[in-house]
């Protein structure tokens, strides 16, 4: 079980946060089966990522205890086609000395909670098929196996196969949204 001595705090983030995303993304980058990214991000580089989904309107988030962040979570549109503008894929991402301490489990469902809230209708995670944790953690959220694309990344000396994961949010398909109620579609529908 979780160690729960500690209390874990979701937030949205800040661009004082960065450094410490920054510190996080960079292990992973390194040694985790998460991000494809090879080479660390320049700080700026994720100040302009945080923002543009700011501006969108999606939501990024960190995990801290004791005022330190400890994870970060945030979505990102799933496509840049106007017809996807429902669908948002996230990332999640615990410090490697946090792992197993119930923080992913705290800001999967902030997130799946802040994207409902942004009139989001679906979830796409991409993981990677090794990634028994994040497998199991997305199902515990109600998040179900869509596919697998099999040998689609090369790290660490081997390829990859990467297992879509997806959720239902809100209405989900059971209502138009709100921007084409009414019989007005916006350009791409």
């Amino acid at each position: 079980m979780f160690d729960t001595s500690f209390s874990i705090t979701i937030r949205p983030s800040t661009e004082a946060d960065v450094a410490a995303m920054l510190e996080i993304y960079s292990y992973h980058i390194q040694h985790g089966l998460g991000p494809f990214d090879i080479e660390p991000l320049h700080p700026e580089e994720l100040k302009r990522r945080r923002k543009a989904m700011l501006k969108r309107r999606l939501p990024h988030l960190v995990a801290e205890i004791g005022g330190v962040v400890v994870g970060y979570a945030y979505a990102a549109p799933f496509r840049k086609r106007p017809a996807y503008r429902y669908t948002v894929e996230h990332s999640i991402y615990v410090h490697k000395d946090r792992q197993g301490l119930g923080i992913g489990r705290r800001l999967l469902p902030a997130l799946i909670e802040a994207c409902t809230a942004a009139d989001c209708r679906q979830m796409v995670a991409v993981v990677d098929s090794a990634n028994t944790p994040s497998l199991r953690l997305h199902e515990a959220f109600g998040f179900v196996r869509a596919g697998v694309l099999r040998s689609v990344g090369f790290r660490f000396g081997r390829w990859t196969d990467s297992v879509f994961l997806q959720r239902s949010l809100g209405e989900a398909d059971a209502e138009l949204p709100d921007d084409v109620r009414g019989g007005t579609v916006q350009a791409g529908d």
